[in-house]
């Protein structure tokens, strides 16, 4: 079960990191876009935060800095 939690959780923030990416150059500007991506950037923290009880705290971050790299560049 571990396996798939850890895979639902890496979907998740996926999903937050690629839709933060979407609102960065979508067509909302200034406080509504400053909102939107503060939103998706809190919930990748609760996802990570869930994580580390799965696989340790070092190795959340270096998934989410690795996954942030990849999508967000």
């Amino acid at each position: 079960m571990h396996k798939s939690e850890v895979a639902r959780l890496r979907e998740e923030i996926e999903l937050q990191l690629e839709s933060m990416q979407r609102g960065m150059y979508g067509l909302a500007s200034g406080a509504a876009r400053h909102a939107f991506i503060h939103a998706r950037m809190d919930r990748i923290c609760e996802y990570q935060h869930t994580l580390t009880d799965y696989i340790g705290e070092q190795d959340a971050d270096q998934l989410v800095c690795s996954l942030y790299r990849e999508i967000v560049g």
